[in-house]
């Protein structure tokens, strides 16, 4: 019996259900996912870079994904999934939670988005033995029950030659103090309990993780906040919030 079948699926109930019931407020700059907002443009930028980078495309061009074909995997309201799908990406974006795709299907339609969403987990999608050009998981990995489990079923959508962009968060003592005390308790930025500090993923842990499934880890860039204006940065400081960039061999 392989770990896959072992284990059914990477879903952490709990985690489901805390996104679940804000399933309504996705789109709601102001609302509980007002952070993901502020931090959207520095993800898309990373994004946008790596693959352009990776493929060797024209950046200049308004739909510079064009051809290729996208996994947004755990895409929650589809905040980075429309913007794929806007870049000319053929976009299939999975979610654990009904209702939260429910709420990303609806807005995508609601603009004219053609998006395939659909309610499921990246263990099955590899299952099916779907591949993809570029893999995407932005804030997941920290809320799932099997980090590396996660990990090998992302991997094994990435299509040889393909690339895996992942954002999480490090688990330091730095973390514990700016992304739990601090944007849940002092700035109250997400509801008490979003994060858990001890599912937090260390780099090195990551690199080993991605070793194991076969795909070489090529970049990661820390995000950081600005507290005088409120943006959000790319950086060399992985303490607390990074981005990684993995790719799989031809």
């Amino acid at each position: 019996m392989t770990p896959e079948t072992a284990r059914q699926t990477t879903v952490d109930d709990r985690e489901i259900a805390d996104f679940a019931a804000m399933a309504d407020d996705w789109w709601d700059p102001d609302g509980p996912f007002a952070p993901l907002h502020r931090l959207n443009p520095v993800r898309l930028q990373y994004i946008r870079d790596k693959v352009v980078d990776h493929f060797a495309l024209d950046g200049g061009a308004i739909r510079a994904f064009a051809g290729l074909r996208a996994a947004d995997v755990g895409c929650g309201g589809g905040l980075l999934s429309e913007p794929l799908a806007r870049l000319g990406a053929d976009v299939t974006a999975i979610d654990a939670g009904a209702e939260t795709v429910a709420a990303a299907a609806a807005h995508a339609r609601s603009v004219g988005l053609e998006i395939d969403y659909r309610q499921t987990t990246a263990e099955a999608l590899a299952q099916a033995e779907e591949t993809f050009d570029v893999v995407v998981s932005m804030e997941v990995l920290e809320h799932v029950a099997d980090p590396q489990l996660f990990l090998r079923a992302c991997a094994r959508l990435v299509r040889p030659g393909g690339v895996l962009l992942l954002a999480t968060l490090n688990r330091t003592v730095k973390s514990y103090a700016l992304a739990i005390v601090g944007a849940e308790y002092v700035l109250r930025w997400l509801p008490q309990g979003t994060h858990h500090w001890d599912k937090f993923i260390r780099p090195a842990e990551l690199a080993r993780h991605l070793r194991r499934t076969g795909m070489t880890l090529e970049d990661l860039t820390g995000v950081t906040y600005r507290l005088l204006d409120g943006s959000w940065q790319l950086s060399r400081d992985v303490d607390v919030n990074y981005m990684a960039c993995a790719v799989a061999s031809a």
